[in-house]
């Protein structure tokens, strides 16, 4: 695959902490942290996308590049990073939220000049794991893996997934929620999308009254994901929060169409994309 041609434009516009940790934490004031996946000695492959593949720019794959699909051994130009947000959860202000088991690679660029963010789910801990550990177990990981496509293929707006791997690690998880935490096999999936960027990313930034960094999330979702927006001055802004209610309402509209129903709508898992 062309692991080679990611890059991480948001890391390089944006405050961040550099420093690697992932000691959980608040991170005031910036919109994300540089750190590392867990890496797994006994990774394998389960499932790999080659039609998306080949959509988004990565080309075919070969052996070699499950290291990466698991967050292995990654080439010097994969800096990877969690991000910061924040979110109202049922009802209330829930504050510092962020990636807690997800980590980004960054994006891909296609011949057709069409962004893809490029994203692990279950590689491990960040500072925004909040006491948990950052993986991801089998069941949940084919979930993801088959109703991402499943959507995609009904016509729903959605992220989708690259691959599918075990870990080779077990993961102690209460699946039922009665009190008996059981081993599960681990797993990571390797999600994408035109932008993870969510509603939660700017309630934080506003909530920490960094009016400037506010300002220029906006114009960069703006200049990056509503190219149709050409107002100027406040209009542009007041376009881009119009353009945002119309996409999340055509979304709910494609969930009751095909009988979908999302159960943890907070605005921290609500994309300004679709």
């Amino acid at each position: 695959m062309n692991i080679e041609q990611i890059k991480q434009p948001f890391t390089d516009i944006f405050p961040g902490d550099f420093s690697d940790n992932p000691m959980q934490r608040n991170t005031p004031k910036v919109l994300f942290a540089t750190v590392k996946p867990a890496g797994f000695n006994a990774p394998k492959l389960i499932a790999f996308n080659p039609d998306l593949a080949e959509e988004i720019g990565l080309g075919p794959y070969e052996e070699k590049d499950l290291d990466f699909l698991v967050g292995n051994h990654l080439p010097e130009n994969v800096k990877t990073y969690a991000t910061a947000y924040a979110g109202h959860q049922f009802g209330n202000w829930a504050g510092q939220l962020g990636d807690g088991r997800a980590i980004l690679a960054g994006e891909i660029i296609n011949k057709d000049g069409k962004k893809t963010e490029i994203q692990w789910k279950g590689s491990g801990a960040t500072p925004y794991s909040r006491h948990a550990d950052g993986r991801a177990v089998l069941r949940s990981s084919v979930r993801e893996y088959l109703m991402s496509e499943a959507m995609y293929h009904l016509g729903v707006p959605t992220t989708r997934a690259l691959s599918l791997a075990f870990t080779g690690e077990d993961v102690v998880r209460d699946m039922m929620y009665n009190g008996n935490p059981q081993l599960e096999k681990g797993a990571v999936v390797i999600r994408t999308a035109e932008s993870f960027l969510r509603f939660g990313h700017f309630e934080l930034i506003s909530a920490q009254q960094e009016y400037k960094t506010l300002q220029d999330l906006a114009d960069f979702t703006i200049k990056n994901y509503y190219p149709e927006i050409t107002a100027d001055g406040i209009d542009k802004y007041k376009q881009f929060f119009e353009n945002i209610c119309t996409r999340t309402a055509n979304l709910m509209t494609e969930w009751f169409r095909v009988g979908f129903v999302h159960g943890v709508m907070n605005t921290d898992n609500m994309s300004v994309w679709d």
